[in-house]
Formats: C-alpha cells, sequence, structure tokens
C-alpha cells in the first residue's frame, strides 16, 4: 500500500475511533456485488502442503514465510504471497522440471490468513469482557484491540462479529467500516447494536475483501 494511502488509512481509522462518524458517513447498504470470481491468494502466516506425483520425497508442508516466501525441497526462495494454489502448484513445476520429468503438483493450504487486501481487519472494542488492551474504559487508545480474519465468499457483517465477538463497551451502532471504493478510501456507517440486539436484519450488509470494520466505545 502506498506511504499516503497508508497515512489516509491510519487517519480514517483515529477518526472514527474518536468521534461519531455515522451522523457525517452515509450507511454502508445492501447494494454491493460482490465478486463472482474471488479466489484465494496465499499469504504470509499460511500454511501449504505441496504433493508431487509419483515423488513422495518431495511431497511436504511448508509455512509462508513473512517475506511472503517457501522453501521445500529442490525449491528455494520461492514467492508464493499473493498467488493462488495453481498458481503457485505451476511456479513449483517449473523448478522441479530442472531435476525431473514432467512433474505434477498439487497444493493446499491449510491455516487461512491470506494476503491483507483479501482480509477484513477489525479494530476497537472487540472480544469478551471489558478491560480491553488498556484496562477500563478510560485507558485511552490502548483499550482497544486489533484482529484479521480471511474473508469468505458471501461474508457478512454478523458472519465477523460472530468471529470477533462484542465487548460491553461497544457502541455497535456507531461502527464504521472502511472501504476502497474505486481506489478511495471511504468511511459507512453500520448498525452493529440494531442487527444483534432488535435482530434487524437490514442492517445484516454484506462485507468486502479488504474492508476495516471499525467499533468505538459508547458513551456513559
Amino acid at each position: 500500500m502506498p506511504i499516503f494511502k497508508k497515512k489516509l488509512l491510519y487517519c480514517l481509522i483515529a477518526f472514527v475511533l474518536v468521534s461519531s462518524v455515522v451522523g457525517c458517513s452515509q450507511p454502508l447498504l445492501e447494494d454491493v456485488q460482490q465478486t463472482a470470481d474471488y479466489t484465494y491468494q496465499i499469504g504470509p502466516g499460511d500454511s501449504v502442503n505441496i504433493f508431487v506425483w509419483g515423488n513422495p520425497e518431495l511431497s511436504t508442508s511448508a509455512p509462508v514465510r513473512p517475506d511472503g516466501k517457501i522453501t521445500v525441497p529442490l525449491v528455494e526462495e520461492l514467492l508464493a504471497s499473493g498467488k493462488t494454489p495453481f498458481e503457485l502448484a505451476r511456479d513449483i513445476e517449473k523448478v522441479l522440471s530442472t531435476y525431473i520429468k514432467s512433474p505434477q503438483v498439487v497444493v493446499m493450504v491449510s491455516g487461512f490468513k491470506g494476503i491483507s487486501t483479501q482480509q477484513i481487519r477489525v479494530i476497537g472494542r472487540i472480544g469478551g469482557g471489558g478491560g480491553g488492551a488498556g484496562g477500563g474504559a478510560g485507558g485511552g487508545v490502548g483499550r482497544y484491540q486489533g484482529k484479521s480474519i480471511p474473508y469468505e465468499r458471501g461474508m457478512t457483517l454478523l458472519d465477523v462479529i460472530i468471529q470477533i465477538g462484542l465487548n460491553q463497551y461497544a457502541d455497535g451502532n456507531r461502527a464504521s467500516v472502511i472501504r476502497d471504493v474505486n481506489g478511495e478510501l471511504k468511511p459507512f456507517g453500520v448498525r452493529i447494536d440494531d442487527l444483534i440486539d432488535d435482530t434487524d436484519l437490514s442492517a445484516n450488509v454484506l462485507m468486502m475483501p479488504g474492508d476495516i470494520l471499525i467499533i468505538p466505545d459508547a458513551y456513559f
């Protein structure tokens, strides 16, 4: 992500956490079209299982390092991050073809994390309890917690909340989603409390890869 875009993102996150942006940002409505050709891309932290047909001694599992690369028998320093399992398998076949005739490789992924642009990142009052990282409602910015979860096709706001949990000090109806819209980062208001407390399914909006969900403190 370009430095300017990162700075803009940090500013948006800080603004959402310390203010009520729902009043100055449009609501996130059920009008987005999730891409039909979404394909998972391998990311740092994933584990890849590599099967080389007819060569069990070359079949192995490997973690994707923070630099996005893997090292397996006969294949060193191969970039895996940002590739689909199919693409990585073809790249491994190219390297192995130097050593064996017509290698056939299958790559399977486990421990899904994915690349950042395919994750949904959440920051704010999440998880059980009330203390947060900073301990208590007056603990400053440190009280907020963050988590990244892999995007799944058809994922909704409710799916995200089920995975992250909601803190008792969270103000769900002041939560916002920061979304990249045609290259521009924009905040949209979401209504988590209406969804959870009032079973208002109109608030269960679709999420997109790369979304950032921000859940601020409730005012007492």
